[in-house]
């Protein structure tokens, strides 16, 4: 199967889990459709999809991964939600749509993301009270650790902090690392801690997932440049427009982009020992660096 076709089966599969996991809240005002309203507003699914790709690459069961990989989407839906707001980003649209503190407020959009957040939280701890499996419990841990100050939110905090303010090039990959890269590489080693993987093979899946990490931010930031508002979904020129460092600023287009290519050669080469196994996986890398949204 072809990454496309793989892509557009799997979130399928996914957007079903996603809408049995999450709770109702139809007794408390605007907060259910608040919060339905940003994670049902479409988007790739990547992160929970890129689970399935590293579950199935060590022979796990998507029963497994699933209460995971729904948390995954919910706390990057989450953050976006809060990355849009005005103390933010600052941003009117989002996947097409106006951002959700414009349909619902600021005071709404916050608390919608709390509750994703927190959601996402109650699904992994039901998961491990059903089956308190090691590895649940690893993978639980690894997707806290990847959205906490050591990973996305140390992330915003580095990228706030810089703002107005010209940044060496190790600060701009630990920002990327953290912000983006940690949420994207947890996918992967969560699927491969679920199948019960090897450490060998989760130490293989990390670093594969910390290139691709670094490739899919730079290729944002690329887009941001030369990207369509229309493809987005968003406004693009919002990096230059709130005066932040980013490898297209600090490059160039195409060394960035000749970063972005070596990067993912380096994932792809990782995978090539699994054979087959790990086609989907290697397609993925080239899709990062080539996508148009």
């Amino acid at each position: 199967m072809i990454l496309k076709d793989y892509l557009s089966s799997k979130k399928v599969v996914f957007e079903e889990g996603l809408a049995g996991v999450l709770p109702s809240y139809e007794d408390i005002p605007i907060i259910n459709d608040a919060v339905k309203y940003s994670l049902f507003a479409g988007g790739k699914r990547i992160r929970p999809i890129m689970s399935f790709m590293a579950n199935e690459l060590f022979g796990g069961r998507i029963e497994d991964v699933m209460p995971f990989a729904c948390s995954l989407e919910m706390i990057h839906t989450y953050s976006l939600i809060h990355d849009d707001l005005p103390s933010m980003d600052d941003d009117d649209y989002r996947r097409g749509k106006p951002t959700n503190h414009k349909v619902y407020g600021e005071a709404f959009a916050i608390l919608a993301g709390d509750a994703l957040l927190n959601c996402a939280f109650e699904i992994m701890l039901k998961a491990i009270e059903r089956n308190p499996r090691p590895e649940f419990i690893k993978a639980a841990s690894q997707i806290a650790t990847a959205a906490g100050v050591s990973g996305m939110i140390g992330g915003q905090c580095i990228d706030i902090f810089y703002e107005d303010k010209v940044v060496d090039i190790n600060t701009l990959k630990l920002m990327h690392e953290k912000k983006t890269g940690a949420m994207l590489t947890a996918p992967l080693v969560v699927g491969a801690l679920t199948a019960g993987a090897s450490e060998k093979d989760i130490r293989i899946i990390r670093e594969y997932g910390a290139y691709i990490g670094l490739a899919f931010q730079i290729a944002d930031d690329i887009l941001d440049v030369e990207g369509s508002s229309e493809k987005l979904g968003k406004s693009v020129g919002s990096d230059a427009n709130n005066h932040k460092s980013t490898f297209v600023s600090c490059y160039g287009l195409d060394e960035s982009k000749r970063i972005a290519a070596e990067l993912s050669k380096k994932a792809q080469k990782l995978l090539e020992p699994y054979g087959e196994r790990g086609a989907l996986l290697i397609e993925l890398a080239d899709y990062i660096v080539n996508r148009d949204n």
